[in-house]
């Protein structure tokens, strides 16, 4: 594996499907003596929290929770 010009390497798909590497997923490097780890970072911006970051404000309806609610329930 081969570093590029501005210091990227290509995670392996076979690394990146045991370890749940999706694309926006955040990693980080950690060093032990002169070995490096590439760790998945775990916590409260998982794959569904990043997903949910990325359409916030994107809706182009207004409802209220209430009508969410109903609409959710399937009332009319």
């Amino acid at each position: 594996m081969r570093v590029t010009s501005k210091g990227q390497v290509t995670i392996p798909l076979e690394v990146r499907e045991k370890l749940g590497i999706r694309p926006h997923s955040d990693v980080e490097f950690v060093i032990e003596g002169n070995l490096v780890y590439v760790r998945k970072v775990e916590g409260p911006m998982g794959h569904g929290a990043a997903i949910v970051e990325r359409m916030r404000r994107k809706a182009t309806i207004r409802m209220t929770t209430d009508e969410i609610m109903a609409l959710t329930r399937g009332e009319e």
